[in-house]
């Protein structure tokens, strides 16, 4: 009991972890697709390193099964979710919003042009 209550604390606070360390990383960057690439990746491995940990606290149970659904389902619908934003962020991009980096890129190929 000891021991499972040890690893399902861990599992937890490796979660909890990751959710905070994005939360962080989110104000960090400027872009927009960086920040949304930040949260869809910390979001899907902050909540499976917390669902686990609630099994193993639980034990293997109907609950269990319900909690890999929920991981299978956010899986599914997290990268479809994040696609969709960031195709509709790039098609509503204006001039003065470009990345930074892209036109580091452009103003390099007009000098060697």
């Amino acid at each position: 009991m000891l021991v499972r209550f040890i690893i399902a604390a861990v599992l937890i606070g490796i979660g909890i972890f990751i959710f905070a360390a994005a939360t962080f990383g989110v104000f960090k960057f400027k872009y927009v697709l960086n920040r949304m690439h930040v949260a869809a990746q910390s979001d899907t491995l902050g909540l499976l390193c917390s669902l686990a940990g609630v099994a193993v606290l639980t034990g293997f149970t109907f609950a269990t099964l319900k909690l890999a659904v929920i991981v299978i389902l956010f899986w599914l619908s997290g990268p479809i979710a994040s696609h969709m934003i960031a195709k509709m962020e790039i098609a509503s991009q204006e001039k003065d919003d470009a990345d930074e980096f892209e036109t580091v890129i452009e103003e390099g190929a007009d000098k060697d042009g």
